[in-house]
């Protein structure tokens, strides 16, 4: 009981951290630190409505986190500052505002464009204009910190080193995991990169990524709280979902975003389908 109070106020404590603090600091990762210090990550409660699912609230309150689905694998993340991020931004799907920060992948052109609305301030690619080499992304934007670990992708007669990214974004004391257009099972040092996720939304497509095995092994050792599929839909979903036993909390939700916070994540690993996807 100890150690969760301790984690939680560790937690609380790093989220309130200014900007230019954690650039002082230089933009030391909460995701990273805690996950070091514990085999799994232990939360507080997780209060759903009487049918079981989010309510698409405002996010109102200084810890909570609003994640709306908008489409493939495109969701819009609403920090309590009202920082607005959208991930996978190809430009074809429109979140509600113009987004403060989009990140991409460029597997395929629903996942990127070179071509973004120039009033976003902030573009960042998954992949390095050289190729092989990593991108590398360390930003602070208001109360938010973006940073990215690089993963191959497959291309034309084999895999392409470094040209996907797994995006996190660490609010208000989360850790929020894209794990964009990824081709192959992660690597320890890829999970010691990522370090603890909160929330992960994973690729669900048949194979078009992974297959439905390599990706359940890929989520069952991330441990997140919060499973969100996206990219496909229909009865690949299902195989997906038929992966996981029942140590995992399976719910379809009426609503495209769910608010989460550290107060409110569940204590058993739920795999939620937004409404639209």
């Amino acid at each position: 009981m100890q150690l969760r109070f301790a984690v939680i106020s560790t937690l609380a404590l790093l989220a309130t951290i200014s900007p230019t603090a954690a650039q002082d600091r230089g933009m030391v990762s909460q995701c990273q630190l805690v996950a070091d210090r514990l085999p799994s990550a232990l939360y507080a409660t997780y209060s759903p409505q009487i049918d079981g699912t989010f309510a698409p609230l405002k996010a109102a309150a200084r810890d909570e986190v609003v994640i709306t689905y908008v489409g493939h694998s495109t969701f819009e993340i609403t920090a309590p500052d009202g920082v607005t991020i959208a991930t996978d931004y190809s430009g074809s799907l429109r979140t509600a505002r113009l987004p403060d920060v989009v990140t991409m992948n460029k597997a395929h052109s629903s996942h990127y464009t070179l071509f973004p609305d120039p009033a976003i301030e902030h573009v960042l690619h998954g992949w390095h204009e050289t190729p092989g080499e990593k991108a590398e992304h360390r930003l602070v934007v208001g109360e938010s910190y973006i940073r990215n670990v690089s993963t191959d992708i497959r291309g034309f007669g084999g895999f392409e080193e470094n040209g996907n990214s797994i995006f996190i974004f660490e609010i208000a004391g989360l850790c929020i995991g894209h794990l964009g257009h990824l081709h192959h099972e992660l690597t320890d040092s890829h999970y010691a990169e990522i370090g603890r996720l909160d929330v992960v939304m994973v690729p669900v497509d048949g194979g078009l990524t992974m297959g439905a095995q390599s990706m359940s092994r890929v989520i069952s050792r991330l441990r997140s709280a919060l499973i969100l599929p996206m990219h496909r839909r229909g009865p690949i979903v299902d195989s997906f979902m038929a992966m996981f036993d029942d140590r995992f909390d399976k719910s379809f939700s009426e609503h495209q975003s769910v608010t989460v916070s550290m107060r409110t994540l569940p204590k058993k690993p739920l795999i939620l389908v937004l409404r639209g996807f």
